[in-house]
């Protein structure tokens, strides 16, 4: 676990080496040193790590870890220091430069002279941690096993092994999963078929697997079988090896002589010559490499006779990259729902009898935790069933699950096997996963929010041609494809929006990130606040969490959840105690103000203060020359100071709150001023919502903010559209925009010379004379949305072909009396919103259009003649809205007198929103 800590140093040690070509005298020299030093320590710190986890290893190993990484952070507090130092040292030339720049720098030399010293102590620490570490045999990370095919084998013992042995009679939920899998098996065509079981650690994979595997009809089914567990450590002559003495032994064949001194070659010539004109099944368990799959299937041999390969990974990427034609299924394992989830705690807990009354809430609570998952669900109950049914001693093993995970043997296979998933991930991912121990439990994780805090943190590393969001959406991705961190929500776009980690995994990776001083959760029952913590999630305020935040001046990070925290951190406290910050988050705090001494946080990145009471910033804002994420979303800041312009490497400005009126489609957005200057801040990726009406100037700059992703522009006047145009042109990358006029001021967009080609999202608030003719050459479009346009003509001609189109929202877009879907349009539109239009007498709905439409909105129309006929065929409609409709409307649409409701009947939801006191009341139709 030291290896994340000399990993993230050892890249700032690189960057500062590039960014400082001319460091105190001796200085680069020993950082120099220090640098080439921890590089060969990395080759050892994966076997270092495994060792220092194992129960039986020595105090010494386990000694020597927690001192590289204890010095490890010490070097990243002193580059840390010492940037600081000389971060204000003046750049003038001359004469007149070298007098400022001594007269600066000697106050400072005495400080500058002693983290030299320090240096030095630390190179000399880090060289003795390297002459020890030859003491303990660590083997390099060049050459330890991973995965391929000539990789050395390593001892493992497998800590699911008991799957293989479970009785049907402890086992629940899986009948459904096992029927589908045998139908694939034994029925279907003759070609090769491999079936993929991808699931968490713990749902129960192997155990449905074997369970299939031998089953009555599998034995009788083929002609040879064999079943072989991969796990994350093989040697591939092993496992060839294994393969063939299975098969000859479920034949009861003897196996050849010579089998065990067999080289790869000819293990592979004769596993395939065996089966070539044998049906066989074998299943590959636990599978965690891409490469073994790569390799295998070229040993097996198609002899279109109906074999099958099936293989359980946790890694959904290797579930669907085995995926070579249509003869292949892949089968996410879900979690147990509840009722099941209870009938298998009972079985474990009380031996298949009834829960005690008094033992119902509590036991609902455990189960409540173990989220579906069997293996946690099983362990819980057997741990469980040796305690007394007593009510406060159940409720003691809940509060301290954290520490029963760790020290109850009944639970060591929990521990072991959702551990082996964070102990697979390569040292980049593993500071990433880490960092949801920040987050209480149970919470959804907004994703642009965690990527933007690994951006901050320094987690991410930056790749040529990409940006360091979309590298950071890859991370997420990984976490998420290795079933390690579960989605939450997700878009129509299938985006991932929020995600968050199942409670037991949060509670091991707890543990993990308060051993290895990364983060401490204040808050929870069994924290301790003792010793030095990089980051601190305050999750419940207390005297001893305000205690133990000042006594750590070295703190990276605090993230506030807990809203009366604000006060008790902050009254009478100095920012500047915490020099070496990188990250503020005060999200839903109820601050007022921000210290004036925030301008002293030279190395803060993230600042968040989101939904918080913040009236006005500092100027000293200004100074925080490394700050990449400034959140203001609904705040009350409307106003930005000027100081603003000089922070060159803020990436994110997020600033708007929406104005809510009755009826939510007069919805309006109101932005922040942010002043001219800003076409100097060149890295900006996100500016969202600005003000445009406070001069011509900054029109003109944000033509000078290239790498633009995302642009939200409020009270855009009717004469700066054409200058907003051409700075538009500019913008080669944006993703998402969003422009809304002032008052009645018409939108004049015509004239984009060239439209940005990756353009996603559109938003167009204000009156429109006509659509822009660019907007029909965005082919990357998927969400546009038009309201206020006014337009006299029909916006859907113009729209419908569009190729990408998923979601169109038109709100009192459209003056006219008809609306026309042709029999090609929107083809993959799934949301259709058609609101406020008061002119729409007639909307026509031709067959062959909106063939994927599944949402649809409309109302209030007062004067919609009849329901739209074409409606009946729109087959895969889920729901229909229908908003401020009259109730003679609504009526004719009832399934027994209703002469309109075979219209709707094919629609699983429709809905009635009626206006009542300003509001809306709600019926169902059924």
């Amino acid at each position: 676990m030291a290896g994340i800590a000399v990993t993230l140093v050892t890249d700032r040690l690189l960057s500062l080496l590039a960014d400082e070509a001319r460091l105190l005298r001796g200085v680069h020299t020993e950082v120099e040193g220090i640098k080439t030093e921890l590089l060969y320590i990395q080759a050892f710190l994966k076997d270092a790590d495994a060792k220092a986890e194992k129960r039986d290893t020595s105090q010494g190993v386990k000694t020597w870890v927690q001192e590289l990484r204890e010095t490890a952070y010490c070097i990243e507090d002193l580059v840390d220091e010492y940037i600081l130092h000389i971060a204000n040292r003046p750049h003038r030339r001359g004469v007149l430069g070298f007098l400022c720049k001594i007269s600066h720098l000697l106050p400072k030399l005495k400080p500058r002279h002693e983290i030299a010293s320090k240096v030095q102590d630390l190179k000399l620490k880090v060289g003795k941690l390297k002459e020890a570490s030859s003491t303990f045999g660590f083997i390099s990370s060049f050459d330890l096993g991973s995965g391929s095919c000539s990789g050395t084998s390593v001892p493992w013992h497998d800590p699911g092994v008991t799957s293989l042995f479970i009785e049907d009679a402890e086992i629940v939920g899986i009948e459904s999963h096992k029927g589908e899998l045998i139908k694939w098996l034994v029925e279907g065509a003759p070609e090769r078929t491999v079936i993929s079981v991808v699931g968490m650690g713990g749902l129960g994979k192997t155990t449905l697997a074997k369970k299939v595997y031998d089953n009555k009809r599998m034995v009788e089914r083929f002609d040879c079988h064999a079943w072989i567990t991969v796990s994350q450590s093989f040697k591939m002559e092993e496992v060839l090896r294994n393969v063939i003495k299975q098969f000859y032994q479920a034949r009861k064949e003897s196996i050849p002589d010579g089998t065990d001194a067999m080289d790869e070659m000819s293990l592979i010539t004769r596993l395939r010559e065996y089966l070539e004109d044998k049906r066989y099944v074998v299943v590959f368990d636990d599978l965690w490499k891409l490469e073994f799959w790569r390799f295998i299937r070229y040993v097996l041999p198609e002899n279109k006779r109906g074999s099958r390969i099936v293989i359980t990974t946790r890694n959904a990427e290797v579930g669907c990259a085995v995926k070579e034609s249509s003869f292949h299924y892949i089968h996410n394992l879900q979690a147990l729902p509840p009722e099941s989830s209870w009938e298998l705690f009972c079985k474990k807990a009380f031996q298949g009898c009834c829960c005690p009354p008094e033992l119902e809430k509590i036991s609902l609570d455990i189960v409540k935790r173990c989220e579906g998952l069997p293996l946690a669900i099983v362990a819980m109950g057997g741990a469980l069933s040796t305690k007394e049914k007593n009510e406060l001693e159940w409720q003691k093993f809940n509060d301290s699950l954290g520490s029963q995970l760790e020290s109850n043997p009944h639970l060591e296979s929990i521990t072991k096997i959702l551990s082996l998933s964070y102990d697979d991930l390569p040292h980049y991912l593993k500071s990433c996963f880490l960092y949801f121990a920040i987050f209480p439990e149970d919470y959804s994780i907004n994703c642009g929010r965690l990527i933007r805090l690994w951006i901050a943190e320094g987690f991410v590393k930056g790749k040529r041609g990409i940006t360091l969001e979309q590298v950071a959406e890859e991370y997420l991705t990984e976490l998420i494809h290795r079933s390690l961190v579960q989605l939450s929500h997700v878009d129509y776009r299938g985006k991932v929006r929020s995600c968050r980690v199942h409670d037991l995994m949060r509670e091991i990776i707890l543990r993990k990130a308060e051993e290895l001083s990364f983060c401490i959760s204040f808050g929870e029952e069994d924290s301790s606040f003792d010793g030095k913590f990089r980051r601190g999630s305050v999750q419940k305020s207390t005297d001893n969490v305000v205690e133990a935040i000042n006594r750590n001046p070295q703190i990276r990070s605090i993230l506030l959840f807990d809203i009366h925290a604000v006060p008790m951190l902050f009254t009478g406290t100095s920012l500047t105690n915490f020099k070496l910050l990188k990250v503020l988050d005060f999200e839903k705090a109820p601050l007022y103000s921000v210290p004036e001494d925030l301008g002293n946080l030279f190395h803060l990145r993230y600042l968040s203060l989101r939904r918080t009471k913040v009236k006005m910033l500092p100027k000293s804002i200004g100074k925080l020359q490394n700050l990449q994420t400034l959140d203001l979303k609904h705040s009350l800041v409307d106003a930005l100071p000027v100081e603003i312009k000089k922070l060159q490497k803020l990436r994110h400005i997020l600033a708007y709150s929406y104005n809510h009126h009755p009826e939510w489609q007069c919805l309006s957005v109101k932005g922040i001023h942010v002043g001219e200057g800003i076409g100097s801040m060149v890295e900006l990726q996100k500016l969202c919502y600005v003000e445009a009406n406070h001069g011509k100037g900054l029109i003109v700059e944000l033509g000078k903010l290239k790498q633009l992703r995302k642009l939200g522009i409020t009270n855009l006047m009717e004469e700066d559209g054409l200058s907003l145009c051409a700075s538009m042109s500019n913008m080669k990358y944006l993703e998402a925009l969003c422009i809304c006029a002032r008052d009645d001021d018409i939108l004049k967009l015509e004239t984009i010379s060239d439209p940005p080609r990756y353009l996603r999202t559109l938003f167009l608030h204000g009156c429109l004379s006509k659509l822009p003719e660019w907007l029909t050459t965005l082919r990357s479009l998927v969400r546009v949305c038009l309201r206020r346009s006014r337009l006299s003509y029909d916006p859907v001609e113009v729209l419908q072909p569009l190729p990408n189109l998923l979601e169109v929202e038109l709100c009192n877009a459209y003056d006219g009396e008809c609306l026309c879907f042709s029999e090609l349009g929107f083809q993959k539109l799934e949301r259709l919103r058609l609101r406020d239009m008061k002119g729409l007498k007639t909307l026509k709905i031709r067959d062959g259009a909106l063939p994927l439409l599944k949402h649809f909105e409309i109302g209030p129309s007062p004067q919609l003649e009849e329901v739209p006929p074409g409606i009946r065929l729109l087959k895969t409609l889920t729901g229909i809205d229908f908003w401020g409709m009259s109730e003679e409307f609504a009526f004719s649409m009832l399934p027994e007198h209703g002469q309109n409701y075979q219209i709707v009947e094919h629609v699983p939801n429709v809905f009635f929103h009626f206006s009542y006191d300003g509001g809306y009341y709600t019926v169902r139709l059924r």
